[in-house]
């Protein structure tokens, strides 16, 4: 779906529909706009700020997907990336292929979100596991984890919030 059923309003970031919309247009268009907010070069002053765009972007998953929001030292995005998909209930992250990758975006720090298809956002034993060795490959490289979300259609849980992190 294009955005011609939009025409953008007087005030910025305000939209005027031009033609009928479906739910699915709708969640098309928030889907994208998350994306937008999650683009090259914008800036993440604070975690909060990406929590509900990674909910909208996640949360409809069938099965987990692990992805990674590389930051530079300014925190301001370089790529949102989805790097593994697993299961209902559970997905394999190798940090090796993380650490690879901040490395290749020459990322200062990352944000990991993951979501869980159950709707609970609650980590489990061996997200905390993932969330600590993920930390450590990639401080020995100078790289902050500066949280990891877990969403869900229940919500979100932040590790930097909650003190797991």
């Amino acid at each position: 779906m294009s955005n011609s059923k939009l025409k953008a309003g007087e005030v910025a970031g305000t939209y005027h529909v031009v033609e009928p919309l479906t739910e699915a247009d709708i969640i098309n268009l928030a889907k994208g706009f998350a994306r937008r907010k999650l683009a090259r070069g914008c800036k993440i002053t604070q975690p909060s700020q990406a929590f509900e765009h990674l909910r909208l972007l996640l949360q409809d998953y069938e099965h987990e997907v692990f992805s990674v929001l590389f930051l530079d030292t300014q925190h301001r995005v370089i790529r949102f990336e989805e790097m593994f998909r697993g299961t209902i209930d559970t997905s394999s992250v190798y940090p090796r292929e993380v650490l690879k990758a901040a490395l290749t975006y020459n990322a200062a720090a990352v944000i990991l979100v993951h979501n869980h298809p159950s709707g609970d956002p609650e980590p489990s034993d061996s997200d905390k596991r993932i969330t600590q060795r993920l930390k450590e490959a990639l401080g020995m490289m100078d790289i902050r984890v500066i949280d990891h979300v877990v969403v869900g259609s229940e919500g979100y849980t932040s590790f930097a919030e909650t003190g797991y992190l």
